[in-house]
């Protein structure tokens, strides 16, 4: 693994997971509101969630998180939904601990090679 790529153990990435679904919970708020008032304002040109100043605003806050989990080694590996890998090592081998919007917590991993299509539950 490269220098500036954090190695968490799957303790670590463990003890994250009550903020991370905080964080997370507001992630899928903006992303809905987001997504709603851009659709209002694309169909209507107006929309109870306010205009383009709102959506921009909205967009801070959302640039905002997805900065904390970046800023914490966390890898975004998609937004809708949200799922994120933690860079690790088990049994000698890169992996990254992985965790999908929903989830109540930190019980997969997939080799980092193979993404979510090779995702397995932690031993």
């Amino acid at each position: 693994m490269s220098a500036d790529v954090r190695e968490f153990t799957v303790a670590e990435a463990r003890a994250l997971i009550p903020e991370v679904r905080e964080r997370a919970a507001e992630v899928v708020r903006l992303r809905a509101d987001l997504a709603e008032l851009a659709l209002d304002l694309r169909t209507c040109g107006a929309s109870p969630l306010g205009g383009v100043a709102e959506a921009k605003a909205f967009e801070a806050r959302l640039d905002e998180q997805i900065a904390w989990f970046t800023g914490q080694g966390i890898e975004i590996k998609g937004i809708a939904p949200l799922l994120l890998d933690f860079p690790a090592v088990l049994d000698g081998r890169s992996v990254r601990l992985c965790w999908l919007e929903g989830d109540a917590e930190l019980g997969w991993y997939h080799r980092t090679e193979l993404g979510f299509a090779g995702r397995r539950p932690l031993p």
